[in-house]
């Protein structure tokens, strides 16, 4: 894979997927600096092939002034017909772990990551306006999502990872719905996507400085979330509890979103159910605490983004 790198032939997509699978292969074998080599050249090279990041912190920070507690309490009432259940967080900070969690239980399916709210909510606002009636938008993401639903008698679990940004047009819109946001420590987080290529989003993860101010700014939103949403409607879940304590971590999501135990939950890489996130080799596999702290191999060549970070978060919290 190298020597076809240095021979200068390839397209500069091509060299990117390169890059980053030569990251993976090196990070397995322990071979660190050449690791962050091929993820920082190939993180370089996607930033100059996809431009200006579209996914700046200025939507989060209008979410934040906007969507206030006294917004959420005059909300219109909105569809109680159901409770769907949404994860949602950061992309490589455990969605899917969780998602795979939720739906092992029996009375729970998965409609995966549909985007289907966002759409609906562009759909049912007119002319920009955001002064959307919450029951007609609840019940037509209701008609999308459950399209997608099999079997169709019980719950489901949509894990679209955007929706960390309309958590509060959700419990609108949705009063009866639980939301899942999930938590991971600042280093191990940002690492994860640096080191990670999407396709079409997250375009602020191929730069140290640009993945730190937007992991700040959605714990800005995590906070604001957690000051006005109701604490039946929303629950934080910590990536490195479920890996400490699964059973801990499951029976405390399961009994948020309403459900009786059910050992299953505990069996979630069985699952024959298929994943089409970059999780989807992980999640096939028990749980594992290697990735937990796997920035430490990394610390020299990170330190840009550890001391973004640092300026907003103290250095307890930060690993």
């Amino acid at each position: 894979m190298e020597a076809v790198i240095s021979d200068g032939k390839l397209s500069p997509q091509s060299e990117v997927m390169i890059r980053f699978g030569l990251g993976k292969e090196c990070d397995d074998l322990e071979l660190y600096e050449r690791a962050f080599d091929h993820v920082d050249a190939g993180c370089k090279l996607q930033r100059r092939l996809i431009g200006e990041s579209g996914e700046g912190t200025a939507e989060i920070e209008q979410i934040i002034r906007s969507h206030t507690k006294n917004w959420v309490d005059a909300a219109p009432a909105g569809n109680f017909s159901t409770a769907p259940v949404f994860v949602t967080g950061l992309p490589r900070t455990g969605t899917t772990l969780v998602e795979r969690i939720l739906a092992s239980h029996p009375a729970m399916s998965s409609v995966g990551e549909t985007g289907a709210f966002a759409a609906e909510l562009r759909r049912t606002t007119v002319n920009g306006d955001t002064r959307c009636d919450p029951a007609r938008l609840g019940q037509s993401y209701l008609q999308a999502a459950t399209a997608l639903r099999q079997p169709p008698h019980v719950r489901f679990v949509d894990k679209t990872l955007e929706n960390y940004l309309y958590c509060g047009l959700i419990h609108a819109a949705l009063p009866a719905a639980k939301i899942i946001l999930v938590q991971r420590r600042p280093m191990d987080a940002c690492w994860a996507m640096y080191k990670a290529l999407f396709h079409n989003k997250f375009a602020f993860s191929y730069d140290q400085i640009e993945v730190a101010e937007y992991y700040l700014a959605f714990r800005r939103l995590s906070e604001h979330w957690r000051t006005v949403l109701p604490k039946h409607a929303l629950l934080e879940i910590n990536y490195e509890d479920i890996v400490n304590d699964q059973a801990a971590a499951s029976r405390k999501m399961i009994d948020f979103i309403g459900l009786a135990w059910d050992d299953d939950v505990l069996r979630f890489n069985e699952s024959s159910v298929p994943s089409a996130t970059a999780s989807a080799v992980q999640v096939r596999r028990p749980i594992y605490a290697s990735s937990v702290g796997k920035w430490r191999s990394y610390a020299e060549r990170l330190r840009p983004l550890q001391d973004r970070l640092l300026r907003d978060i103290p250095e307890a919290d930060l690993t």
